[in-house]
């Protein structure tokens, strides 16, 4: 019984697929490929990941560059913005990372000043003309 309480939590945490997860094991599928749609992608995260996607001021976006995760290569874009909050202010800048797997926008990082360390941003216009 005690043996198989690390199989059971490994398969928990291994990849579904032909989908990499950011946790344990090596690259599947080799080199993650450049994320060719990375502005529709990452406008289409984060119509979903913001409550109020609407009304979002000074976007910058930073081109996708190689960052590990987990002990593997991702391609990473950082992302700054002010989101306007639920009372209709805004309150500060935000900082956040799109990280993409087999060159999609997968998720969001909310703690990302690690991983945007160093970022070049650029004008992100799409994300401040974002509606529900």
């Amino acid at each position: 019984m005690i043996l198989a309480l690390p199989l059971a939590l490994a398969g928990c945490f291994g990849g579904d697929g032909d989908r990499p997860s950011l946790i344990g094991g090596g690259q599947a599928g080799g080199p993650q490929p450049f994320p060719d749609n990375f502005r529709s992608d990452t406008l289409a995260l984060m119509r979903a990941y913001l409550n109020n996607p609407v009304g979002v001021r000074e976007a910058g976006m930073a081109d996708p560059v190689q960052r590990e995760l987990g002990g593997r290569q991702f391609y990473v874009s950082c992302l700054r913005f002010t989101p306007r909050e639920t009372d209709g202010s805004y309150k500060g800048m935000r900082e956040r990372a799109v990280v993409f797997v087999n060159g999609r926008a997968d998720r969001v990082v909310d703690k990302a000043s690690e991983l945007c360390a160093g970022a070049v941003y650029g004008p992100f216009p799409e994300l401040e003309k974002m509606t529900r």
